[in-house]
């Protein structure tokens, strides 16, 4: 697909205006409802939808193509950045009417860190076409790691901040408090950074982690740069909303991990065959429709055995909750 200068200047000025719009919308911190989150939740899925619909009408069906399979693929491996934004908002002790202003910095710090990511992975993969096999691989050992860790089953897990995060602590300082929505404040007459900016850049940087999986998952997906860009922005900017709607439901989902587990191994295996048929070898390539149907399909089977797993769970929970009162209920009468 090519894509002019001009395309490129048009896209990120449309991107920036409909984040402007957001910030300007929300630019008052408030407590977020799910009213509220539901209707940007499906603006933002309606807007990358229309943006695919263009790519079908003035690129063809591939292109298309090609970003509706990386968008679903980015928005479903998104999901599992909430847990995380859980635990940072719960280190940080984020007072819930800031917690959208943080998410919003927090996601364009990360979007722009992601922009980098994919400009030198396009140029990697223009100059070596080796490296689709070391994507490949390291998107089935991380399968194979997602895994492990979802069997593990560990609740008991927090956030530890990286040391990018702590150098810049220890360097500026911290408030001892939140200031409202200020990111500095002075102190002692010494500048310092206010919690509300450490939480900003630790969801930012921290995201900078999910990013070594997802970004070599969609150029599994797709080689072009702007479709690789455009599906991770559409993909990104609506996750705050989604982090307000289905907050509570995130324990539900226990069946994702397996879920995204499959998902990185079945286009890990579609690089590896890509990389062999780059090199000569006559090895039957995965078409984009085949790759949306298998994403779209694990995620359908993965909610679906993930809310059944958890009313059995809870229907579990409540029965033994019963059967140990009823002897304090007995001695009680």
């Amino acid at each position: 697909m090519n894509v002019s200068v001009a395309l490129w200047v048009l896209t990120i000025v449309g991107l920036a205006a409909l984040i402007a719009v957001d910030f300007f919308i929300g630019r008052k911190p408030h407590d977020v409802s799910i009213k509220e989150a539901g209707i940007w939740t499906v603006v933002w899925i309606a807007l990358a939808g229309l943006f695919g619909l263009g790519l079908l009408v003035f690129s063809g069906g591939e292109p298309a193509g090609e970003f509706f399979a990386g968008f679903i693929t980015e928005k479903s491996l998104s999901v599992d950045n909430l847990f995380v934004f859980v635990l940072i908002m719960a280190k940080f002790a984020v007072p819930s009417q800031y917690q959208q202003r943080v998410l919003l910095v927090g996601v364009l710090i990360a979007l722009v860190l992601r922009a980098i990511f994919i400009a030198a992975g396009a140029a990697i993969l223009a100059s070596f076409a080796w490296v689709f096999y070391i994507f490949g691989a390291f998107l089935i050992w991380t399968a194979w790691k997602l895994i492990q860790e979802a069997r593990t089953d560990d609740e008991d897990e927090g956030f530890e901040e990286n040391k990018l995060l702590k150098a810049v602590e220890k360097r500026f300082g911290v408030a001892d408090r939140y200031h409202g929505t200020k990111l500095w404040i002075e102190e002692n007459g010494k500048r310092i950074m206010t919690p509300m900016l450490v939480v900003m850049l630790a969801i930012g940087t921290t995201d900078v982690l999910f990013a070594l999986d997802s970004i070599p998952a969609i150029f599994g997906l797709t080689q072009d740069p702007y479709i690789v860009f455009t599906a991770n922005a559409f993909a990104l900017m609506g996750l705050r909303q989604l982090y307000f709607l289905i907050g509570g439901l995130l324990r539900k989902l226990v069946h994702l991990s397996y879920g995204l587990s499959v998902i990185l191994g079945f286009i890990g295996v579609k690089l590896v065959l890509h990389a062999l048929h780059e090199s000569g070898v006559h090895v039957p390539e995965i078409s984009i429709p085949v790759s949306l149907g298998v994403i779209c399909g694990v995620l359908v089977v993965t909610t679906i055995t993930s809310l059944i797993a958890s009313r059995k769970q809870e229907a579990a929970e409540a029965a033994q909750k019963e059967s140990e009162g009823a002897p304090k209920d007995s001695i009680g009468a």
